[in-house]
């Protein structure tokens, strides 16, 4: 129960600052690039927690559980993207528009803009979707199976809507500096609990060697063109990540802008260092774990995705379980919100300002973004109905 008590406390605090936000909001600027006056430690948080969303909470904790320390090769790809980012962040600044089709028409043409905006629509609805999905999954180990999956995907797309509708990217930047704190802390509690609870390091780095010694192998067994091969996809989905780039329009400076980057480019390597660790742990724990394995000694996936859960859930103190599962919330509402603004952003820019609503309102572009995400985020639940069903 106190698991729940705690991680409903803190939803409901960042909900109230969203409901305060709200008021703040009296222009189309200050909803979609919060007014362009970020400070640079609120930069940081929210490009940190637009990166380090359901995909590493369930997805790279469970390649982790699978392979072991290698899996640090396909973070990696995207940590060479943020450094690559660093030398061009201060110009996207400079030219200060809302998104990143607006950078493409700049530099090349309408057409360019139209095919971006068609495609990151598709993408991030989809990406958008599956933060419905992981929020349901979070909800159903939460409640311990009080709740489905699938009821909990409900709830989870209802919050996320939500919070994203009140204030728009100054909601986003304004709980994320609290989203990016309590990540950062609670990954860096649970590590030492989580190894502690096993035994300490060596009864840890035993239980590996003699279950699966390639796990704890910087190359895990593989080649070069394996670390290209699994770096690269991360490499370029970093270097596309519309987010990012209308994140650098909030900025307050160009100067800002760039120093966040590098604040973004250390808070990610650290949190998804501490997360593969945490994983690579809960390898150890749960070695001798049925739910874990299928019959013919091969990962349960679906189980393997949930390992930073159940550790949080299953193995540590309820203070610090509570606080690691409150760290998920986090990690669920904050990359949610992002993704359906930056949707929303292109939608109400590239389609409805563009062809049908022209001389549109500031006042009057805000309720069409607000429509929009509510319209948005129906569509992205339905997508992810269809795609797991």
């Amino acid at each position: 129960m106190t698991y729940i008590v705690v991680v409903v406390a803190y939803v409901l605090m960042l909900l109230g600052i969203s409901v305060y936000k709200s008021r703040t909001v009296k222009s189309d600027e200050d909803f979609m690039v919060a007014g362009r006056n970020v400070p640079v430690y609120m930069l940081v948080a929210t490009l940190v927690c637009t990166w380090i969303g359901s995909g590493s909470l369930f997805g790279t904790a469970g390649l982790t559980f699978r392979t072991g320390v290698s899996e640090l090769w396909f973070s990696a790809g995207a940590w060479v993207g943020i450094l690559v980012i660093y030398m061009i962040a201060a110009r996207v600044r400079r030219i200060a528009q809302y998104t990143l089709t607006d950078l493409l028409e700049k530099r090349y043409s309408q057409l360019a803009k139209v095919l971006g905006t068609i495609t990151i629509i598709i993408a991030y609805m989809v990406i958008a979707g599956y933060q419905f999905k992981g929020g349901g999954r979070f909800i159903a180990i939460l409640s311990d199976g009080a709740i489905t999956p699938e009821t909990g995907m409900i709830i989870a797309a209802f919050l996320i809507v939500g919070f994203t509708v009140l204030a728009g990217m100054v909601s986003i930047v304004s709980i994320d500096i609290f989203n990016g704190v309590i990540m950062l802390i609670a990954m860096m509690v649970t590590l030492p609990f989580a190894i502690a609870g096993h035994g300490g390091l060596d009864a840890v780095i035993a239980t590996i060697q003699q279950a699966r010694p390639s796990h704890l192998s910087v190359m895990g067994g593989h080649d070069f063109f394996w670390v290209v091969g699994i770096a690269l996809p991360t490499f370029l989905l970093l270097m596309s990540e519309s987010s990012m780039y209308q994140k650098f329009s909030s900025a307050d400076s160009e100067d800002n802008a760039k120093k966040a980057v590098m604040g973004m480019f250390i808070g990610v390597v650290v949190v998804e260092t501490l997360m593969m660790l945490i994983a690579l742990v809960g390898f150890a724990i749960y070695a001798d774990d049925p739910r874990f394995f299928m019959a013919d000694g091969t990962v349960n996936r679906a189980m393997a995705e949930e390992i930073i859960l159940r550790i949080g859930f299953e193995q540590l103190p309820v203070i610090i379980g509570s606080l690691l599962l409150a760290a998920g919330a986090a990690i669920v509402i904050s990359t949610g919100n992002t993704f359906l603004m930056v949707t929303s952003t292109n939608v109400t820019r590239d389609i409805f300002q563009a062809f049908f609503y022209k001389n549109a309102t500031s006042s009057q572009v805000v309720w069409i973004q607000r429509a929009c995400i509510v319209g948005i985020g129906v569509l992205a639940y339905l997508m992810i109905c269809l795609l797991y069903t």
